[in-house]
């Protein structure tokens, strides 16, 4: 299993926003199908990119206060953070390919 980060409201600050390597952040729900169908293709990044960049998943429907802060209405939205920063981000069960290629254009 890949190194993912579980994130709730209370350690987005430290674990996202003060991280030193890049942040790749998969706000999902367990309900959601596009966030489960996309769910593999973030487990993979997070093994390719290990040690470059931070994969971190945040339930929004556990964790509220982030999501809200961010303006995110619907999910799957996957955000790039860089020096604590929202640098890009995508929204849908996009291909790999597509989250892939933000990944390399930040990091």
């Amino acid at each position: 299993m890949a190194d993912l980060t579980v994130v709730t409201d209370a350690t987005f600050e430290a674990e996202v926003l003060k991280s030193e390597l890049p942040v790749l952040v998969d706000f999902w729900a367990v309900w959601c199908g596009p966030c489960r169908a996309v769910a593999p293709a973030v487990e993979e990044l997070a093994k390719e990119y290990q040690g470059k960049l931070k994969v971190c998943k945040v339930d929004v429907d556990n964790n509220r206060a982030a999501a809200q802060a961010l303006g995110i209405n619907s999910i799957p939205t996957l955000y790039l953070f860089k020096g604590g920063i929202a640098v890009d981000k995508v929204i849908g069960a996009v291909p790999k390919s597509m989250l892939k290629q933000m990944v390399e254009k930040n990091l």
